[in-house]
């Protein structure tokens, strides 16, 4: 494939800013680069999730309420980079289904745009409120559109929702930042999709 010269060095750019996000990420997911079994692997996820709600259980201690009425949910960490003019991120996660079901490992990727330098990380906690949600979810590939922005809702007592944002129908979400529960939470392009390795 010819590359147009005027658009090459731009080319160039994005090689570059996606070879060092998946480097950053690597270190950051396994700093001493040992290749872990997929029992291990999913034995790290299941661990990660949990403290992953019992976080989200310190700063909204509704959300276990909330969380224990549903029909199930998913946690995923996400290791993000901004270099530049663009920027994207990778993370991993689990759902979890009442029903007792295996526990469905999953990816997410997102790419984001915008000025800016710096690395993030947080947490997402979906809450299925129906099964038709959770598998929508499982099965579809579901992305969280565009540069979405949802706010927390709320029906009319005040807590129907414990702080959540509705991002799809019968779909809540939390996302954890270290500053603690985010009051808004921004999509930016992510798609989640099961883990083929890890669901063998």
């Amino acid at each position: 494939m010819k590359i147009n010269p005027l658009i090459r060095p731009i080319f160039a750019l994005f090689l570059g800013i996606f070879f060092l996000q998946g480097t950053a990420f690597a270190q950051f997911s396994n700093p001493f680069g040992t290749q872990k079994t997929v029992a291990q692997q999913r034995e790290d996820i299941l661990k990660t999730s949990s403290a992953t709600l019992k976080t989200l259980y310190q700063v909204q201690p509704k959300a276990k309420g909330l969380i224990e009425r549903s029909v199930g949910y998913a946690t995923f960490s996400n290791f993000g980079m901004k270099i530049l003019i663009a920027g994207g991120g990778t993370g991993s996660g689990v759902v979890i289904q009442k029903d007792g079901a295996k526990p469905i490992y999953m990816n997410m990727a997102e790419v984001q745009a915008g000025l800016g330098f710096g690395i993030k990380s947080f947490q997402n906690i979906f809450v299925f409120e129906t099964q038709a949600a959770l598998n929508d979810f499982v099965n579809s590939g579901w992305t969280f559109g565009g540069q979405v922005t949802a706010a927390a809702k709320y029906e009319n007592n005040g807590d129907a929702y414990q702080d959540a944002a509705v991002v799809a129908p019968g779909v809540l979400m939390y996302q954890l930042t270290d500053s603690g529960l985010a009051a808004e939470i921004t999509g930016k392009g992510t798609k989640y999709y099961k883990n083929t390795d890890l669901n063998k």
